[in-house]
């Protein structure tokens, strides 16, 4: 495996020091898609939604309720007190 440069250390560093601030951006991103899918296309965004909570540390049972109720205004809520938080 080749050594990476300083400059692609620093991009690595700062990709993970904003990680959580990427994460809900992409959660406000996939709630929007969430009200306009339908079908394949809105179980497919729920699970990246699901994939996104865990990486915000949610807890797995609350991410399992917002996930099974396929109710968007959840997640919206779930959204809202992360960002309150941050």
């Amino acid at each position: 495996m080749a050594k990476r440069s300083d400059y692609q250390d620093r991009i690595i560093r700062r990709y993970y020091e904003n990680r959580d601030e990427i994460m809900l951006q992409k959660l406000g991103e996939l709630v929007s898609d969430l009200y306009l899918a339908e079908g394949k296309a809105r179980t497919k965004i729920w699970t990246r939604a699901a994939e996104a909570l865990a990486k915000l540390k949610v807890p797995k049972s609350q991410i399992d309720h917002i996930v099974q109720s396929d109710n968007p205004a959840l997640l919206v809520n779930q959204l809202k007190e992360l960002l309150d938080k941050s």
